[in-house]
């Protein structure tokens, strides 16, 4: 299994390798490279640019609307026993999927914001889990590169890494005023009887790193993303940079050399990919139990 298991993913990247090398030798490798890691907003589905802002559709905007509707359906086939009947046996789908909510639950909520508080923000965290890890192996699928519009990895786009991290900076706030009230929340930031001159200080401190718990959430995930495609782009790229120097033949054992190179860094990249959802969502859980626990 684990032999065929191999061969299909050599494949896919021998295929990749035909879709990552232009029919156009001279076009510059710096585009090329781009065009795998970047949204090409120059080329739309549909234009919806009222001017003050713009809702063009692009290959990134109709593959946030396939992973969120795939999350629906998942969920919905996972809980239509339970939705008939509470006690329904479950099926392998819904062991499964109750087994992914246990551990997001048991391993991320409970520790970091509280049993009391589950049932509020284990819904959040599991669709950041689920969410982000759909997108990201989802970004591993050559076959989506034929699609105009860049890149397939949609958390390699920090536009989108950024309303993740934005959804985060609004729940921390909404979970500190919930719990401590508006302006509750706020001085909870500040710890008290600290003398002036501290205060001078911690405040500006403080209201930066309210700003960069999310900045760094956005970062992390996107560059991480990002950096994976590049280094396999341009790895790619060795056969084309050498073919046009040194001849095709050349060109073309390179390829092969490069082919068995990105299969390491193939299967390295799905362990990121695994790794930056279980992180962003455990940083998320932490960030809003800080908000909720400011006594600690």
């Amino acid at each position: 299994m684990l032999k065929n298991n191999a061969f299909l993913n050599i494949l896919l990247l021998c295929l990749s390798l035909n879709i990552f090398l232009p029919a156009d030798n001279d076009a510059p490798f710096g585009d090329i490279l781009l065009h795998h890691v970047t949204n090409d907003q120059s080329e739309v589905y549909l234009d919806l640019d009222f001017g003050f802002i713009d809702m063009s559709v692009t290959k990134h905007v109709l593959l946030i609307w396939a992973i969120a509707g795939s999350l629906i359906l998942l969920t919905l086939a996972a809980t239509s026993r339970y939705r008939k009947n509470k006690n329904a046996l479950p099926s392998r789908f819904s062991s499964l999927f109750e087994i992914l909510i246990d551990f997001i639950q048991n391993e991320m909520v409970i520790p970091n914001i509280g049993k009391k508080y589950t049932r509020t923000w284990t819904p959040l965290v599991a669709t950041f889990f689920i969410f982000i890890l759909f997108a990201n192996f989802l970004g591993l699928i050559p076959f989506l590169e034929k699609l105009p519009g860049g890149s397939s990895t949609i958390t390699g786009n920090f536009a989108v890494t950024a309303g993740l991290a934005f959804i985060t900076f609004i729940s921390i706030i909404v979970a500190g005023s919930v719990k401590h009230g508006f302006i509750g929340h706020w001085k909870n930031m500040i710890p008290g009887g600290l003398p002036a001159p501290v205060l001078l200080i911690l405040i500006p401190v403080e209201i930066m790193g309210m700003f960069i718990k999310p900045l760094a959430l956005l970062l992390r995930l996107g560059a991480n993303m990002t950096a994976g495609h590049i280094g396999m782009v341009a790895i790619f790229g060795l056969p084309i940079l050498i073919g046009n120097s040194m001849g095709t033949e050349i060109g073309f054992g390179v390829g092969f050399v490069s082919v068995i190179l990105n299969t390491a860094i193939y299967f390295l990249e799905m362990i990121v990919c695994l790794v930056q959802a279980y992180v962003f969502a455990l940083l998320s859980s932490v960030f809003i139990g800080m908000a909720i626990h400011a006594e600690h």
